[in-house]
């Protein structure tokens, strides 16, 4: 699995896990894995995949979510929440979401944040069953947000 950070608490966000949490939906998390959030927030341990802003705005402007403030003001204040940083899609992280091992998920958005979790080494935070899956194989490491423990 390409690393090019050995950080074990580095975490990044799916999508629906970020808005989640930037909208104060809770009840879509276990407590677990809002524990986990908040301790690597504190950390500064927390990524979000560039593909998130385009699929939050994307989302937004189909009418699928409606978020508490304007896109631009949304994105503002999530990229700037305590502990995220954004990664850019880095030609490296392009290339790897076309060569994933096994079967992964098809959809482009999410094979690039697959790929972005594999290259910084991180855990991925998502409820996706087809990403929990493919993770459940090796692939990657995966923090499934429905789970209890």
């Amino acid at each position: 699995m390409p690393r090019t950070e050995a950080t074990s608490n580095l975490l990044v966000l799916d999508t629906h896990v970020w808005i989640w949490i930037m909208e104060g939906i809770k009840t879509e998390l276990s407590a677990a894995t809002i524990r986990l959030i908040e301790k690597s927030a504190a950390d500064s341990a927390l990524a979000i995949s560039a593909i998130s802003v385009w699929e939050v705005a994307m989302l937004e402007k189909k009418g699928r979510i409606t978020l508490s403030r304007s896109i631009d003001e949304w994105t503002k204040a999530a990229l700037t929440a305590p502990g995220i940083r954004l990664v850019d899609l880095s030609p490296e992280i392009a290339i790897e979401s076309t060569r994933l091992p096994g079967e992964p998920h098809g959809d482009p958005a999410d094979r690039i944040i697959i790929a972005t979790a594999r290259i910084l080494g991180a855990t991925l935070v998502t409820r996706d069953e087809k990403i929990v899956s493919y993770a459940s194989d090796g692939h990657m490491r995966v923090r499934d947000s429905k789970k209890r423990t």
